[in-house]
């Protein structure tokens, strides 16, 4: 039941691009007509040649894109879209020498003056780092500066990493002062593009495909030729549900516009070991790709505080649902219990789940 890039995190805020938070733009109003005279996402690129590397080094980057206007990077995602046309407007990506894959950062650019019409202009991140300067020269180039080695690394990460991993993972020292060439912002899109391809067999997020007025159930019975080659795992049956009550509960006091925060969600479950099926209700939000579950004590009584027991909803390919219990909080084991108070132990961290009727999760 293997799978890939859960994110687990302590806390409600999530990912590399902060919604809201910073100055940038709101729907079409870009704020620097001389990248974008007419409001439309504007390019800026160059790929160098051997030639050029080979004079210069000291130079890691052999490709790099500047795109000013909207977010080219993230997929849809199951956050309500509130903040969506508020985001980072500056969007830098780079591949390096021998690299398989471009890096990117993402910011938000304005003149540095008193009115925001004139002077030079910065493009900041987060913690007050820069992550780039830039000027237009008289052919209409866009010219970089200021661009830190350690661009695409976190704070304080050479005493993490100690100086060769460091080195071998910043920019070069003369990865900057870049001239780059106008282009067709299509030209960016398909750059940004090769960063986080996109699966069509995922298909649209949750919160879409998933109504806040509609009942679902996802499950799976594990096979007896399944549960043999699997015998650290304690789960035989499992299902994923909003029913009438979950439905109710939302249609009282949720709200629409930021579906799924507040939905709840029924998980039952039957362990091999006595073929008794329990019953645990969770309280879900979006958080970047997926679903952020926490165990509610909304239908049953708990001699211990239960809502740091979380599981993460995900789409998967083809209809299906990715379920993950990193941290032992499904029922298979009792909430309140030193079993459950770290990391699951058993093989019961990832559930593939298809569609099923609802009749199938019925109590």
């Amino acid at each position: 039941m293997a799978f890939r890039k859960w994110k687990v995190v302590a806390s409600a805020g999530f990912g590399a691009v902060l919604l809201g938070a910073f100055e940038g733009f709101a729907g079409d109003a870009l704020k620097l007509p001389e990248l974008s005279p007419n409001g439309v996402d504007a390019c800026f690129g160059r790929v160098y040649d051997a030639a050029h590397l080979k004079a210069h080094p000291k130079q890691k980057v052999a490709r790099i894109f500047f795109l000013y206007g909207h977010d080219p990077v993230s997929h849809p995602n199951e956050e309500p879209m509130a903040n969506a046309d508020t985001s980072y407007n500056g969007f830098l990506t780079t591949m390096v020498r021998g690299a398989k894959a471009p890096q990117w950062a993402g910011g938000w650019c304005n003149h540095e003056s008193e009115d925001g019409k004139s002077g030079p202009i910065r493009c900041g991140m987060d913690c007050d780092r820069t992550m780039a300067s830039l000027k237009l020269d008289d052919k209409g180039r866009l010219i970089l500066t200021d661009v830190s080695s350690d661009l695409y690394l976190d704070a304080g990460s050479e005493d993490e990493l100690g100086e060769a991993e460091y080195d071998r993972q910043a920019l070069g020292s003369e990865d900057d002062n870049f001239r780059l060439d106008p282009m067709p912002a299509a030209t960016c899109q398909a750059e940004f593009a090769k960063i986080d391809p996109i699966d069509p067999a995922l298909g649209a997020p949750l919160r879409e495909q998933l109504k806040s007025d509609q009942p679902f159930c996802y499950g799976r019975d594990y096979d007896a030729a399944h549960l043999s080659s699997h015998p650290d795992q304690v789960t035989q049956s499992i299902r994923v549900f909003r029913g009438p009550v979950e439905l109710a509960s939302f249609a009282s006091g949720g709200d629409v516009a930021n579906w799924p925060d507040g939905a709840d969600i029924g998980v039952s479950v039957t362990t091999r070991e006595n073929g008794a099926k329990v019953t645990q209700t969770y309280s879900c939000q979006g958080e970047a790709d997926q679903w952020r579950c926490a165990a509610s004590s909304k239908m049953s009584n708990f001699a211990c505080d239960i809502s740091q027991k979380e599981i993460y909803l995900k789409r998967g390919a083809n209809g299906t649902m990715m379920l993950a219990n990193p941290n032992s909080s499904l029922a298979i084991v009792d909430l309140c219990s030193k079993e459950a108070g770290g990391k699951t132990e058993s093989d019961d961290k990832i559930y593939r789940l298809e569609p099923m009727p609802q009749s199938a999760c019925a109590p």
